[in-house]
């Protein structure tokens, strides 16, 4: 029986600052945010901030893997007006930096790669500044569709790997690691910026997540986030371990060492947690 959830993991949520604008602005425009979906735990603190990740091509995923708690089944055909409304809400916000991700289309012909690339290309033309961070699912690691994507030329591409190689197969329903590395070093090697994720408490040992981030670095990704695997809902995955926040140092100072440029370890950090301020902290520079 795992034990309750310690300190470090308790937080408030806040409700103030830009809270109330961006909920409205999200509510309003009938989006879908993974801050809501995946039961984020920083929602309060990032709409505080007034940022918030998109999720499109709704709301319902067509996988069904064992840590997410986005919802599972048939999803209704994607909605046309979703990109300019994604576009919309940016400008509204008055963001430097946005996150966009989705749920698994396999009931697509293209798995939702084109429109991944209509929503990029809308976003860009109504925000011609934007540094634009996508969070893409692996596309069955098909050429045809990862091309489609890199051709709307996101800035940072981003696509999680989640656990280390031994407990992937327990944790994922389709995804799988090889193809995932190997997504990502597709990106790298067509010099986009490269992003993945990691989740610690699993069942993972130091050595395994220590592994996992030098197949990262060793396929070019550049920036790295670690934080700490929460049960959702009852019917998902039981948490391992909660790991320590001294834990997630060393594997910081570890991804550091080895190379990586744009590092976040703790136990509360999600894939596009302060996505702006890691980009901006780190020695990577766009185009």
């Amino acid at each position: 029986m795992i034990e309750r959830k310690p300190d470090w993991l308790k937080i408030k949520l806040e409700t103030k600052g830009e809270y109330p604008k961006v909920k409205k602005i999200v509510e309003l425009n009938g989006l879908h945010t993974i801050c809501s979906s995946g039961k984020c735990p920083n929602i309060g603190q990032c709409w505080n901030m007034g940022t918030a990740t998109f999720m499109i091509l709704g709301d319902i995923c067509t996988r069904s893997c064992k840590f997410c708690a986005t919802k599972t089944g048939k999803p209704s055909p994607p909605d046309v007006l979703e990109p300019p409304k994604i576009a919309d809400s940016i400008a509204l916000m008055h963001l430097k930096h946005c996150v966009i991700t989705s749920v698994d289309r396999d009931d697509l012909q293209d798995k939702g790669a084109s429109f991944w690339a209509k929503t990029i290309t809308a976003v860009r033309e109504k925000n011609p500044h934007i540094l634009i961070e996508v969070l893409v699912p692996d596309f069955d690691n098909r050429d045809e569709y990862l091309n489609i994507v890199f051709e709307a030329k996101p800035d940072i591409f981003g696509h999680n790997i989640e656990t280390v190689k031994r407990l992937s197969p327990l944790v994922r329903s389709r995804a799988n690691y090889d193809n995932s590395m190997d997504v990502l070093r597709k990106a790298a090697s067509k010099g986009f910026i490269v992003k993945s994720g990691l989740m610690a408490g699993l069942g993972e040992t130091e050595t395994e997540m220590k592994e996992a981030l030098n197949d990262l670095r060793n396929i070019g990704c550049q920036m790295v986030t670690i934080g700490q695997y929460l049960q959702p809902t009852k019917n998902n995955l039981p948490v391992s371990e909660y790991v320590t926040p001294e834990q997630f140092e060393k594997y910081r100072t570890f991804a550091c060492e080895i190379g990586f440029e744009s590092v976040e370890s703790a136990p509360l950090v999600r894939s596009s947690f302060m996505a702006e301020r890691s980009f901006v902290s780190s020695k990577i520079q766009k185009g």
